[in-house]
């Protein structure tokens, strides 16, 4: 249910997305759709839960074991570019939340950020110099905000690889944080 809704939100947009088309799709009735998700944004909160947790697992895997800052970083951008060019569909519906403004759906994806940044920070703050956490904290609110910004431009730009986009964000980010590593 949640593939095929997030299919139909992303070609569609989520105002023209209809729970009669998603169910006739699915294969079940319409209220079935309300029994499960109570309404067309439970579902849309449903399908931006699940790719959440997907990108979170992603990054978490990615970031393991990493010996250094820097690659932690490294690694942590390029799961994040990997999944905005392999799970399209669900970045769509992520970098679309502007018409979701005060729905329980821009909380979920309030918390993907607050995530993100809670993840940079707890693999990073330890290779930093003792009292910079507020800095660490901040650079990671900027990298978040910067790296949805770059993610955009990718795909105005379908050229440019996940590995292409790592390194212009490391060539910017790793720059600025570089001078405050123990």
């Amino acid at each position: 249910m949640i593939q095929i809704a997030e299919e139909v939100f992303a070609s569609r947009g989520y105002a023209a997305a209809s729970m009669d088309d998603i169910a006739e799709r699915v294969g079940v009735s319409k209220p079935m759709l309300y029994e499960y998700f109570r309404s067309k944004e439970g579902l849309l909160a449903a399908c931006i839960a699940q790719s959440r947790t997907e990108l979170r697992e992603a990054t978490e895997l990615a970031v393991a074991g990493a010996p250094s800052a820097e690659e932690a970083l490294r690694r942590g951008l390029r799961a994040f570019f990997d999944f905005v060019r392999e799970r399209r569909r669900a970045w769509s519906l992520l970098r679309h939340e502007g018409s979701l403004i005060g729905t329980s759906v821009w909380a979920e994806i309030e918390v993907i950020r607050q995530q993100h940044a809670d993840l940079i920070v707890k693999s990073m703050a330890d290779h930093f110099e003792t009292g910079s956490l507020l800095r660490v904290e901040a650079a990671a609110e900027f990298m978040v905000g910067a790296c949805e910004r770059l993610a955009i431009w990718c795909e105005r730009n379908d050229e440019v690889t996940p590995e292409q986009a790592t390194n212009y964000a490391m060539e910017i980010l790793w720059k600025g944080l570089s001078g405050r590593v123990r």
